[in-house]
This record gives C-alpha cells, structure tokens and sequence, in this order.
C-alpha cells in the first residue's frame, strides 16, 4: 500500500486533489519524494515517523497539516496517549502556545471521530 494511502486513509483522494490543484508539479515532488522515498525508507515505522511530523509541523505552526497528520499517527498505529505525548514534549522546545494550540486540533480530531459535536 502507498505511504500516502496509510497516512491518509480515506482522505486520500480529497489530500491528493487539493495538493495538486495547488500545483500538480508541486504535489508530484510531495507525492513522489515526500511520501514514496523519504516516509517510505526502512529503519522507522510510520507510527513513529508521524510522530516526528507532528512535533516538526507544531515547530512550523502549520494546523491544516498538523491535523492531517494527527489522523495520520492514529491510522498508523500511535495510541492517543503517545500523540498527546508529543504534542506535551513539543511545548518545551517550541513554545506552549503552538503546543496549545496543536491539543486543540486534536481534541477536535478525537470528538469527530466519537462522533461528537
């Protein structure tokens, strides 16, 4: 199966049209580079490597994309308790309003997917 495809489970096909309606050469380096080299190379599960995306995404202050990987780390095997671990880590390092501000999307990640308001 495509990294993407495991990352983005059945978003797939709305990630991959508003990438490319962005740019199609763009999207076509984040496809092929991004997810089916870099994420895809041995010697780190994805759990852990979307682990690593959430603290780098908090770092850059980038929500749209922290949220899809916050769904992301859950579809590849991370427990609640490890993403809020990450997220709590990032707060040292990164500052507590972009930590903040990341557990307020995952909330709101955690209560759609309960099927909560």
């Amino acid at each position: 199966m495509s990294v993407r495809k495991a990352i983005w489970g059945e978003n797939f096909r709305a990630i991959e049209e508003s990438l490319s309606g962005v740019d199609p050469d763009l999207y076509a380096y984040i496809r092929d580079f991004a997810y089916e080299e870099v994420l895809a190379r041995p010697g780190l599960d994805l759990k852990t490597r979307e682990l690593l995306a959430i603290t780098s995404l908090i770092a850059l202050g980038a929500p749209k994309e922290i949220a899809t990987h916050l769904e992301g780390a859950l579809r590849c095997g991370a427990s609640e308790q490890e993403v809020r671990e990450a997220i709590i880590q990032s707060a040292i390092f990164f500052g507590f309003p972009k930590a903040l501000a990341a557990m307020k999307t995952f909330q709101a990640l955690l209560r759609k997917r309960s099927g909560q308001p």
